[in-house]
């Protein structure tokens, strides 16, 4: 990982490095699969992959443009577009389009996407990895509102034992510094680089997502709402992390 353009959060990566990352995506998709699946059979997994450029009024108001690449207009007329800061809103919009469309997708439901986000971080040292151009993986885990399975709560040791392993290095649960107004509560997954501990996962209760669940019960049409179990994974941070783990060896 090097900053060969010397502009503060933009690296070129390493063919080592590339193959330690999508070890690492197809390991973390299956075991969260493999955790959901675990919890409740009925889990469906699919994976999609939406384009970097989306519409700026699809992002949560949350991000201002002095947080986003935002690109340039060619015409007036065109909406306005900005770099991803996060997959959520267009997963939220596949998901939707599949519910919607009765394509006999019912939940409880994962769809997941990795790849690149983009975000306009404040420049610190390489090693905080504050990088403007990441690799991420968002799981976004819709199930009714009337669960009795609290997945957020069931999901924060296994996911820390997932990570751990993965990256050799102790790692802790604890509550974020930052709660999203889209989140009930939000919990990050830290990993203990000999320097501080740094965040690689972020997994919240979220209660955004736009359309109700609809499913036909004894008495006729039940509505309720959807929850969505999100886990995010900083792919970059944990390849960082694990070759700090092998230099140790």
């Amino acid at each position: 990982m090097k900053p060969l353009y010397h502009i503060n959060g933009l690296v070129h990566w390493t063919q080592a490095e590339i193959h330690a990352r999508e070890r690492m995506q197809a390991r973390f998709s299956e075991d969260v699969f493999a955790w959901l699946r675990s919890e409740n059979p009925a889990w469906r997994f699919d994976r999609v992959e939406a384009p970097i450029m989306i519409p700026r009024s699809m992002i949560n108001p949350n991000y201002t443009n002095d947080d986003l690449w935002v690109f340039h207009q060619h015409d007036e007329n065109e909406p306005e577009l900005v770099a991803r800061p996060e997959t959520t809103p267009s997963t939220y919009a596949w998901m939707v389009d599949q519910l919607q469309g009765h394509n006999g997708v019912r939940l409880p439901w994962c769809v997941w996407q990795s790849g690149k986000s983009f975000r306009a971080e404040q420049d610190q040292v390489l090693k905080n990895m504050r990088l403007k151009e990441f690799y991420q993986m968002e799981f976004q885990c819709a199930y009714s509102e009337d669960t009795a399975n609290d997945y957020h709560a069931g999901c924060l040791e296994p996911m820390r034992r997932i990570l751990g392993s993965a990256l050799g290095l102790p790692t802790r649960v604890v509550a974020s510094d930052r709660l999203p107004s889209y989140s009930l509560t939000t919990m990050d997954v830290e990993v203990d680089t000999g320097e501080r501990w740094m965040e690689v996962c972020s997994i919240s209760k979220r209660t955004d997502f736009p359309i109700k669940n609809r499913y036909q019960g004894k008495k006729g049409i039940v509505e309720t709402n959807i929850v969505v179990l999100e886990i995010a994974i900083g792919l970059d941070r944990c390849v960082n992390a694990r070759g700090i783990a092998d230099e140790r060896v």
